[in-house]
């Protein structure tokens, strides 16, 4: 290896960013925990584990290192559900579900890279770019009453090795022995080697043989002389630093007060399959533009999925400017409720905490499907903010005390959302 080829302090910090979605997504997986290509389900909405009260998750980590898998889905009807399909890198690369495959039983074989094998007539095939890939599923859940039927739809998800004799090779692991200070740099090495990206990216990744990224067999890293340990070191600590301040700064303006980053997760630019949308608008023109998203979607949003799918803008100030508190009264007025294909919903948080807010009606959220929900003659609908029960309930999204932010979600957003022409009104202070 040339270690003076080059800056390798900006070099080693360019590593980083560029490395973080994909180290951060594993180590994700690998929390999650369970066996491979098997659903994990969760059965109830829990404040901790879940935040959205919209929505029931199934997910499952793929391993495709053994061959093929059939993807089996049942029937949905006309529920709002989508199972997004995000690679190792954390592109999202394929949709399956109400808005792009529709509701009837459908079965798909996932194939891994370069598989010329055999296909199954009536199975739609969907082409994996890594061998390890997260599966999430999501299903609209009306509450308690609404569970036992979302459960069966659960149930009923399959996943079946083509070839279940076929031993998986699972997640890569640093070499033992490398110096804490450069294990970034080791698990980087070895999941580079497992998980090689499109040949866009492998032109790219060209760069990191400098300081032994692209290195096969034994690390580099075990035995690394003091001074480039130092040097990598000092990369890793700006690009830290650079991170954190990328996740403040690398969105869209405020509208009304509200964030809404409707392009954020549009760095995938290599593959594409069903439900994606390989236009200019959902695509990041510039590849090391994509890059620092993607890095900064890793920290702030691990595996959100694309604006045409939902989106999900959130509030911390008033039309004034000052944060919002239960100490006061607020009123959000929709001129008319949010253009969605498969509803909406507002959805009450603490801050800090981010936390949904335990309250007298056990209300979450309110929207599309709230029993009373009363908007105005004019088609204008206001919901009341605040922590005292007022007297008429119908309406209310209720605040915890102290500090909050709603977050308002729009499941298959109209083009009016998608295009900007709708947006959240301003939250006032009465």
């Amino acid at each position: 290896m040339d270690f003076r080829a080059m800056d390798l302090t900006t070099l080693a910090a360019e590593a980083f960013q560029y490395g973080y979605p994909l180290l951060t997504s594993l180590a994700a997986v690998e929390r999650e925990g369970g066996a491979d290509n098997t659903f994990r389900h969760q059965r109830r909405f829990d404040d901790r584990a879940n935040a959205n009260p919209d929505l029931l998750h199934s997910t499952a980590r793929l391993d495709l290192s053994g061959g093929p898998l059939w993807l089996r889905v049942p029937d949905t009807g006309d529920r709002y559900h989508v199972l997004q399909f995000v690679d190792a890198w954390t592109d999202n690369f394929a949709y399956v579900g109400r808005r792009s495959t529709g509701g009837g039983e459908r079965e798909f074989l996932l194939v891994p890279p370069g598989w010329a094998g055999r296909e199954a007539p009536g199975a739609q095939v969907i082409r994996i770019p890594t061998m390890v890939t997260t599966l999430i599923g999501r299903f609209a859940c009306g509450g308690a009453d609404d569970a036992t039927a979302v459960h069966a739809l659960q149930d009923a998800l399959r996943i079946e090795p083509m070839y279940p004799q076929v031993p998986l090779d699972g997640l890569p692991h640093p070499q033992a022995g490398v110096p804490e200070d450069l294990v970034f740099f080791e698990t980087l090495r070895r999941a580079l080697a497992a998980f090689p990206p499109s040949p866009a990216e492998r032109r790219y990744q060209r760069r990191f043989a400098a300081i032994g990224l692209l290195e096969p067999g034994t690390s580099p890293y075990a035995g690394a002389p003091r001074e480039l340990r130092e040097t990598l070191r000092d990369g890793l600590e700006a690009a830290r630093d650079q991170l954190e301040e990328e996740a403040t700064t690398r969105h869209a303006e405020l509208v009304n007060g509200w964030t809404n980053d409707l392009h954020m997760f549009d760095f995938n630019l290599d593959f594409f399959e069903v439900g994606t949308m390989d236009t200019p608008e959902w695509t990041m023109p510039d590849r090391d533009e994509a890059h620092v998203m993607r890095a900064v979607a890793a920290r702030t949003g691990l595996w959100g999925n694309h604006a045409y799918e939902s989106v999900a803008p959130t509030v911390h100030k008033d039309a004034a400017g000052v944060r919002l508190s239960g100490a006061h009264r607020y009123e959000l007025r929709f001129p008319e409720p949010p253009p969605a294909e498969a509803g909406w919903s507002l959805s009450m948080y603490d801050a800090p905490g981010s936390f949904p807010v335990p309250n007298p009606l056990d209300r979450r959220a309110i929207g599309t499907d709230t029993p009373g929900l009363r908007p105005e003659a004019d088609g204008s609908l206001t919901i009341r903010i605040q922590h005292e029960r007022p007297d008429d309930v119908a309406n209310w999204l209720p605040a915890p005390e102290g500090g909050f932010r709603p977050v308002l979600r729009v499941y298959e957003p109209s083009q009016a959302v998608l295009s900007g022409a709708f947006q959240p009104p301003p939250v006032m202070r009465l």
